[in-house]
């Protein structure tokens, strides 16, 4: 089954292969023009794909019309993109990843990052290994259900301690090709997950049985469970400072289980100019569960990022007078 939703609007999106530093492909998605003067980039979670922005992307297209430049791209291993050895299945390498994708689609001119769970991760690793770029290219952040540490010490990430996950990545590590074509494994490994989602609000919405859908068949078990350790030893509390003054928003849901909202309280804790957006009742897939108000969120952030290139005293971009104009975006 494949989990695709589509809208009139991605008739006119480009998409492109874009090689990552080793040769991986990376599948990237535009829309926009290329020359529009704000990128704003979208990397997405775990097991899922390019898809999982697909309700917010269609609120946001009539916003942004022609004034921003959005890219959306697979992670190796996800989607369209080509899987790798699975030993590059880390956080670090997405964030390297990223920055292959950045200096091809956008090699010029502002840009926001925008990442939901692992992407938001993903994000924060590319600030440790990118800090150069964070305020001379780098002029916004979102990160959306994401965690800075810790993630299997609270919420459902404990689950990655147990004994169900260890068996998984020795199976998949010792027997790789063996472990990929069982389906039946991975669904019992799941099922504990699914069933306490549901607790948050005491039913799986349709969009959450979608999103499990294609994480359950779509997703290489290879790649769900090689990124495992690397989501386990996941710590970049010490990089938050590396985001210094540029506008960030840190969103979530209350009634996310996965990376509960705790989270996303510490990470806006640590920054200096941070938005903390709490969405009641909502659930680890809150991009899709609540698209209108994410998308709002989003382009609030948007416009922070933009008026302080406008400010003559935000740095190098706002001393530039004849950049101010073009840097208004509705919102």
């Amino acid at each position: 089954m494949s989990f695709v939703i589509c809208s009139a609007a991605d008739n006119d999106s480009l998409h492109r292969t874009v090689p990552a530093d080793d040769g991986v492909p990376i599948a990237v998605h535009e829309f926009g023009p290329a020359d529009a003067p704000l990128t704003v980039v979208f990397a997405h979670g775990h097991c899922l794909r390019t898809e999982s922005w697909a309700l917010l992307r269609q609120q946001l297209l009539p916003l942004w019309g022609d004034a921003v430049h959005m890219v959306f791209y697979d992670h190796r291993g996800h989607g369209d993109s080509g899987m790798a050895d699975p030993a590059t299945y880390t956080i670090d390498q997405l964030a390297q990843d990223l920055d292959a994708v950045l200096r091809t689609v956008a090699p010029t001119g502002p840009i926001v990052l925008v990442g939901h769970s692992m992407g938001a991760m993903t994000i924060l690793a590319y600030a440790r290994l990118h800090p150069g770029a964070i305020g001379p290219r780098i002029v916004g952040v979102g990160l959306l259900a994401g965690a800075a540490n810790s993630v299997t010490r609270v919420g459902l990430g404990r689950l990655l301690n147990g004994p169900a996950v260890t068996s998984l990545r020795v199976a998949v590590r010792r027997a790789p090709r063996a472990m990929q074509a069982s389906k039946h494994f991975t669904r019992h490994l799941f099922e504990p997950m699914l069933r306490e989602a549901a607790l948050g609000t005491r039913k799986v919405s349709p969009r959450m049985l979608a999103v499990a859908t294609a994480m359950l068949n779509e997703t290489s078990l290879l790649t769900m469970a090689s990124f495992l350790e690397s989501l386990m030893r996941f710590d970049e509390m010490a990089t938050l400072q590396r985001l210094g003054t540029i506008p960030t928003l840190v969103l979530a849901g209350s009634a996310d289980v996965v990376i509960p909202f705790a989270h996303s309280v510490v990470l806006a804790s640590q920054l200096d100019d941070a938005e903390l957006v709490r969405l009641d009742g909502a659930g680890h897939s809150v991009i899709m569960e609540r698209a209108g108000e994410v998308a709002g969120a989003i382009a609030a952030l948007v416009n922070r990022a933009v008026a302080a290139l406008s400010d003559p005293d935000a740095g190098p971009y706002g001393q530039d007078p004849d950049r101010g104009p073009e840097y208004a975006i509705a919102g």
